[in-house]
């Protein structure tokens, strides 16, 4: 009986003693910035940390997403932190370097120009994909049409939607002002080195949110289109009156988008100067958002992460 007790009492202590020296390890694995850094640590900053942002309207809930991760707030608390001015002004407020790092479209000419008057130059990084979309009254029979359609409507050779297999009505081309995201996507992704025809005034559209209420309730006619990009028309405006077109037969989609079947796909970029400290907090913060967890909470909020 006494061999029994002291066996038992032996096989005890080894067993604490494997305990005590797995449990030593994981203590050093854990306290290892190396280990650390290979588990892919969250990105946090304080809220007096965080870069100032600007960017543009369709990516405010973007970047509303992005700082409550990173600063471990709700996001109705993180809200206050993030103050859009628009594609433009934003640029215009990173050249003068009253901001840190912008979410937008990629720079018009002018922008670009802009940056080089005042010797300054950009880092434009690609951030998400999303798609350029247009949009008819809901009430227009015509549900596809062809790129080089869209192009010709805008540069003024299609006028009549009969021409595409609807009514005998002319088409009320809605485009947005200069310099605006939409216009630039237009431009770079859609007529590229076609001349888009000049717009009368009252086609001219001043936010991307007007477009689309003009699109729904043109003199309740179904003959206007206008344009602009996949995320705002779907979550951020919409609109039961609406319905966007097919291009080429493929309707846009998160799906169509994320894996490049749908013919418009464009891409939002992070734009920092290139000046900008490597190891500064806007430069971290880019690196975050190209990581697997940034991509992941832009996924959450309803974007189309890079492929």
């Amino acid at each position: 009986m006494k061999q029994w007790s002291k066996l038992i009492v032996f096989v005890m202590v080894l067993l604490l003693s494997v305990f005590a020296v797995s449990g030593c390890g994981d203590r050093e694995k854990a306290e290892d910035p190396s280990v650390q850094e290979e588990k892919g640590e969250s990105l946090h900053f304080s809220p007096e940390e965080y870069p100032k942002v600007d960017g543009s309207t369709a990516t405010i809930p973007f970047s509303e997403a992005v700082a409550a991760a990173v600063m471990d707030l709700p996001i109705e608390e993180a809200r206050q932190y993030i103050v859009h001015n628009t594609t433009h002004n934003a640029y215009v407020n990173l050249i003068n370097g009253d901001c840190d790092i912008i979410f937008v479209s990629p720079p018009s000419e002018e922008e670009l120009q802009l940056a080089a008057d005042s010797g300054v130059e950009l880092d434009v990084i690609p951030m998400l994909r999303g798609g350029f979309v247009f949009f008819v009254n809901e009430d227009n029979p015509v549900e596809n049409v062809k790129f080089q359609d869209i192009v010709d409507i805008y540069s003024g050779k299609i006028t009549n939607w009969k021409q595409l297999g609807g009514e005998n009505k002319k088409i009320i081309a809605y485009q947005r002002q200069e310099n605006s995201g939409s216009q630039t996507g237009m431009l770079k992704l859609v007529m590229k080195d076609t001349p888009m025809m000049e717009a009368p005034r009252e086609q001219m559209i001043g936010d991307m949110g007007t477009i689309i209420d003009a699109v729904a309730l043109y003199d309740n006619d179904a003959s206007a289109i206008g344009y602009s990009y996949y995320y705002y028309v779907k979550n951020m405006w919409g609109d039961e009156h609406i319905k966007l077109l097919a291009v080429d037969g493929i309707a846009p989609s998160d799906e169509t988008i994320g894996n490049g079947t749908y013919p418009i796909v464009s891409t939002t970029y992070m734009v920092l100067r290139k000046d900008e400290p490597k190891d500064s907090n806007a430069r971290k913060l880019a690196d975050w958002i190209l990581s697997d967890e940034g991509q992941s909470v832009a996924e959450e909020a309803g974007y189309v992460r890079l492929q």
